[in-house]
């Protein structure tokens, strides 16, 4: 079985698929700001934020399951520690790489608009470390979709859009919800699959606690509530788009299937996110 090179494996560790719950949020946030009071570099540096957060988090994710041995029976794609293909330290100080370029560009954004986002972006990057990371990791015991939703859903949003506005604009919370609970369901799309190696490793996601059978509701409830999310937000086409875009992905989580065949529900997530990202950015800067 041949083995990925030295360069696509970090690529494949770095979880592409999952970088939607990272950029999509920053998309929205900074399409909230009205074409007069638009600020490219301050949109640049919270998308370097969010993906370096998420790259590291992804990084931290592979080295903390790999060392425990939790991907010893994974059946989702690469992961870098549990190949043995890269040594643990080397992708620990990966994760802790990206959350140094997480923190530069955080510390910039906080010069150039309120300091109050140091103490979030140093939070931010202790919820990624400890996700699965440290003594009681909290993705062990079912709190990722929180971690999920405040810092790839509201934080984010919000958070980008107030470094626009030097305010918080009607409608950052909603749109907050909505892009939190699609990162959710992109995580659900993992956990789904995961269910029952994690049940096995001990890891108790909310999806290992349901069970597969059970745990589809998880999944159709985030993209409910993104849906919803994009409705009070003022955008129902939107909302309208975002639910024939995740009928796929709902057909999938409902199905029969588990393990392996469930990993096109993570590019089906993927794409639906991305789409009603870019659909949401276009229809504010044509409204707006």
């Amino acid at each position: 079985m041949s083995h990925p090179g030295p360069l696509e494996r970090w690529v494949l560790a770095a979880r592409v698929r999952t970088l939607p719950a990272a950029a999509v949020p920053v998309v929205i946030g900074a399409s909230l700001a009205r074409p007069r009071t638009y600020d490219v570099a301050n949109t640049v540096l919270c998308l370097i934020v969010a993906l370096s957060l998420q790259i590291g988090t992804n990084y931290a994710n592979d080295y903390s399951d790999g060392v425990r041995g939790t991907d010893e029976a994974r059946v989702g794609p690469f992961r870098l520690t549990a190949s043995r293909l890269v040594s643990s330290t080397a992708v620990k100080r990966a994760a802790f790489g990206f959350f140094a370029l997480a923190a530069l560009a955080g510390l910039l954004l906080s010069i150039r608009s309120t300091w109050v986002f140091i103490p979030l972006g140093m939070s931010a990057i202790a919820a990624g470390w400890y996700y699965t990371g440290g003594p009681r990791p909290y993705g062990y015991m079912g709190f990722g979709e929180l971690f999920v939703m405040i810092y790839f859903g509201f934080v984010a949003t919000v958070g980008t859009a107030f470094a626009q506005h030097g305010h918080v604009p009607a409608g950052a919370w909603w749109w907050g919800l909505s892009t939190g609970s699609m990162a959710c369901a992109l995580l659900e799309a993992n956990n789904l699959r995961d269910v029952a190696g994690d049940q096995v490793a001990g890891k108790k996601t909310l999806a290992a606690r349901m069970g597969r059978r059970r745990g589809s509701w998880l999944y159709a409830i985030w993209v409910a509530l993104a849906i919803l999310g994009a409705a009070f937000g003022g955008e129902a086409l939107v909302g309208a788009v975002a639910l024939a875009m995740y009928i796929p992905a709902l057909q999938l989580a409902f199905s029969q299937k588990s393990g392996r065949e469930l990993l096109p529900l993570l590019k089906q997530s993927s794409y639906a996110q991305w789409t009603v990202g870019a659909l949401t950015a276009l229809v504010m800067f044509v409204t707006r």
